[in-house]
């Protein structure tokens, strides 16, 4: 068997296991939730694991090309504010420039998530300068990236953000995939219900992983992770490659960070994010840094994040710190488990000088 199949083997039976575990929670509940119901909360964790799953993607792609990229959180709040800020501002300036309620939301959704997603992207250009040209330390780069984010989003939402402001457009509504949503159980629960940005995660979990496999940019990005020297004898441009992975990465953790005021809930509050850019990380450490072990691993976070809301409905009595502790709790089990077996890009962290 090879080292390839036995992860997977592996990553399958956790998932099991989990999602066995969820089961007989459920059973647990006195009866109070039948089959409807747990596709419903099994739904309901690939919700919650889309954030995660996409810091996921951020720090692979960053590290592929031996990037560190622990600034995921700071660009995934950044996102989330600048997310928010603009569908409610976009969304008064099209009322008023004669639109009805309903198209003027459906396009401030929109333009506020591209904005977020530039917002995102321009942090990790700026990391890239940091770490890339001027070699610093990419931990303390990206350290840098999550206060400046701090700093930024607390300034304009104690400024701006919690004055009394108009209501604005909403969330993403929730829709089906046509003809997937069929699918027996499958179907109900990945394809069913759920908004824009969680159908993103899930195409963009196949697509990274063809490109970073089966592409010859792909090929480039790994060799540049693993040896740079070496691919920048064969003409590959170490820097180029570099630049295009950590900005894109930054791209796709703004889509994480857009979902938690454009599909999560219609406000922003400071710190929000609530420390998923770093379980983000735990997933891609998970994942052997393979985007489709990363959403194994999101989802098991996500099935923890589930469970902390079904525990608050059933079990009121039990007091709601301890059942948020739960998703933090699984990962440091998972990474206790995987530390010391999963093994990243060789020039992890390293930057390059060429000579």
């Amino acid at each position: 068997m090879t080292n390839r199949l036995r992860k997977w083997i592996t990553f399958g039976v956790i998932v099991i296991v989990a999602l066995a575990a969820f089961v007989l929670f459920n059973a647990i509940i006195s009866g109070k939730c039948d089959a409807a119901c747990t596709i419903g909360m099994l739904n309901q964790t690939l919700r919650y694991a889309a954030p995660i799953a996409l810091a996921a993607y951020c720090g692979i792609l960053c590290e592929r090309a031996a990037v560190i990229d622990i600034g995921i959180e700071g660009k995934m709040l950044m996102a989330a504010m600048v997310a928010y800020a603009i569908n409610l501002l976009a969304f008064v300036t099209l009322k008023g420039a004669g639109l009805d309620a309903r198209t003027a939301g459906d396009a401030s959704r929109v333009i506020a998530l591209v904005s977020a997603v530039t917002a995102s992207g321009l942090l990790a250009l700026l990391h890239g300068i940091v770490s890339i040209r001027y070699r610093a330390d990419q931990i303390i780069s990206g350290t840098v990236i999550n206060i400046l984010a701090i700093g930024i989003t607390g300034y304009f939402y104690r400024q701006f953000l919690a004055q009394d402001i108009p209501a604005g457009p909403g969330t993403f509504p929730p829709f089906d995939i046509p003809l997937l949503a069929q699918i027996p159980v499958l179907g109900e629960i990945f394809f069913t219900s759920q908004k824009p940005i969680v159908y993103l995660m899930l195409f963009l979990t196949f697509a990274i992983h063809l490109v970073l496999f089966y592409t010859p940019w792909g090929l480039r990005t790994r060799a540049v992770g693993e040896n740079p020297r070496a691919a920048d004898t064969v003409g590959i441009n170490v820097f180029r490659v570099r630049y295009i992975n950590v900005v894109f990465g930054g791209l796709v953790a703004g889509f994480g960070g857009a979902w938690f005021t454009l599909e999560a809930v219609d406000v922003f509050n400071p710190l929000m994010t609530n420390g998923l850019g770093y379980i983000g990380l735990a997933a891609m450490i998970f994942g052997n840094w393979s985007p489709i072990g990363a959403l194994l691993g999101a989802l098991i976070f996500g099935l923890g994040s589930s469970m902390t809301s079904q525990i608050s409905i059933f079990r009121p009595d039990i007091p709601s710190q301890l059942p948020q502790m739960l998703p933090y709790i699984l990962t440091m089990i998972v990474l206790a488990g995987i530390v010391g077996r999963a093994t990243p890009p060789a020039a992890d962290g390293q930057p390059y000088e060429k000579q």
